[in-house]
């Protein structure tokens, strides 16, 4: 974490489109993160269903096919921003994520830059796991 962002990389041993899959396909991100109608498609508005931290409404902000996506995420309350973008590499690919725009002046924007700081790490290992079960 630096600033009001957090930042991560991970290299999974799988193809570039099925990593790309896993983020942008909703039944594979259901699998690995939480139930929404995401679309890699600029303008698309969906809800994240996050459980016991409740509907999260999301709008696509930018798309490169394939390789990178960013939205808004908890519109109205956190407005922050999700940008995941995927490389080739010779292990297979990396996905770089970042999650920013929270508010450390606000207590419920210092409490969502902790909690998920701690909880993406985690969350992001579950993509390896939902690849390995594709196949």
């Amino acid at each position: 974490m630096t600033d009001n962002a957090i930042r991560l990389e991970r290299t999974f041993p799988h193809p570039k489109e099925a990593v790309w899959a896993a983020l942008t396909t909703p039944e594979l991100l259901a699998r690995w993160w939480a139930a929404g109608d995401i679309a890699p498609v600029v303008g698309h508005r969906f809800t994240m269903d996050m459980g016991g931290w409740g509907q999260q409404p999301c709008e696509v902000l930018t798309v490169e096919a394939g390789t990178s996506i960013s939205f808004t995420f908890a519109e109205g309350t956190l407005d922050t921003t999700i940008t995941w973008t995927v490389k080739t590499v010779d292990a297979g690919t990396t996905l770089t994520f970042e999650h920013a725009g929270f508010n450390l002046d606000s207590p419920m924007g210092r409490q969502a830059i902790e909690g998920m700081g701690n909880g993406w790490p985690g969350l992001l290992a579950r993509v390896d796991g939902v690849l390995v079960n594709a196949g």
